[in-house]
């Protein structure tokens, strides 16, 4: 089995604390409520990178790392047949409450969890879902993890309704890309924000409104005018940051900020008096639920969402998987970065 695996030594002059090295390791035998899942393409994710720099709690190296991935069943199990294609859940321990995990929340990619950067892994089989039929092999791996987040984070958390108005922050991340295209299916007028022009650009024609530029003091003025006299009811954000004391300017009463992380580092989310005086609600969101992931396949399955990808890489090796680290850090991709597991060929670029 060729696995990705974490160690202790960093590639030379690449600033992590952690390494990654590509080798054969023992496939795991199925118990009676597994199923084998031979995996066909994996997805990265900032974790994996924020995992490399020492950044992440619960680092255990020796762990296979990766929590993306669409696989094919090995053998017939419980309610999938030999041979079916299906999506594995990114994280496990958290059945279906609305507010929290029921117990210990895992995400794949850390022992003692699986890692889906490996070509065979054994799944419990609840946590497996049938892969629409619509999406490719690379599609399908780009959407666990980061449509899981975006998904909680809009309709769980942020209650996103048709016909409302809706900012989604950092917009080329595989979150906010999925946050984008998950509320204009469901009906929201979206806004984005990027410090690229052809981010927003791009963004645009997936069926934003339109986007402001983050490091332009003037950005919450440029999308008050966009908003036409509109207020938003909800802002989707993976940043922190600064503009926090300025979103109620452009909020109704009893808006929503769904906040799933703080790349923007600094002091982090401020919460003023803004916020108080028009019941504005900031909320945390991580990962999600079964129920929620099933949902969220339904949910791409029913509007035939497709997943963007940025870039593939058709083999995994130790030189696919230290570029697609780099490409990720450096910030250069709008979408995902998908590995093909175990097939021929060099890098392409998908176009968009």
């Amino acid at each position: 089995m060729v696995s990705v695996i974490l160690t202790t030594s960093p590639k030379e002059n690449s600033g992590f604390k952690y390494g990654l090295e590509v080798k054969d390791k023992a496939s795991a035998q199925p118990t009676s409520t597994q199923a084998t899942v031979n995996i066909q393409a994996a997805a990265l994710n900032h974790r994996d990178v924020w995992i490399l720099k020492g950044m992440y709690p619960g680092i255990v190296p020796g762990s296979i790392i990766g929590s993306d991935a669409v696989g094919v069943i090995g053998s017939d199990v419980a309610s999938f047949k030999q041979g079916q294609r299906v999506l594995i859940n990114p994280g496990t321990g958290w059945d279906k409450d609305p507010r929290a995990p029921e117990g210990t929340y895992r995400i794949l990619g850390l022992l003692p969890c699986i890692g889906t950067l490996t070509d065979t892994v054994a799944v419990e089989s609840d946590e497996l879902v049938a892969c629409p039929e619509h999406l490719s092999t690379v599609e399908a791996a780009a959407l666990p993890l980061a449509g899981l987040t975006a998904y909680r984070a809009l309709f769980t958390k942020a209650k996103v309704l048709a016909g409302e108005h809706v900012l989604i922050t950092g917009i080329g991340g595989g979150v906010a890309l999925f946050a984008l295209q998950f509320a204009v299916a469901a009906g929201a007028h979206v806004y984005v924000t990027s410090s690229n022009p052809k981010k927003i650009e791009q963004a645009i024609a997936l069926g934003a409104k339109g986007g402001v530029n983050y490091k332009d003091d003037k950005c919450i003025a440029d999308l008050k005018k966009l908003l036409d006299g509109n207020l938003l009811s909800a802002v989707v954000d993976g940043a922190g940051g600064p503009l926090y004391n300025q979103y109620p300017k452009v909020m109704r009463p009893g808006g929503i900020i769904a906040n799933y992380g703080q790349t923007a580092g600094g002091p982090g989310v401020n919460y003023s008096m803004g916020n108080v005086l028009k019941h504005i609600d900031v909320c945390g969101s991580t990962m999600g639920s079964r129920a929620e992931f099933q949902a969220m396949v339904a949910f791409v399955d029913k509007h035939k969402i497709k997943p963007v990808v940025s870039r593939v890489w058709q083999t995994l090796n130790e030189g696919s998987i230290n570029e697609a680290i780099d490409f990720m850090r450096n910030g250069e991709q709008f979408g995902k970065l998908v590995i093909q597991i175990g097939a021929p060929g060099s890098p392409r670029t998908t176009k968009l």
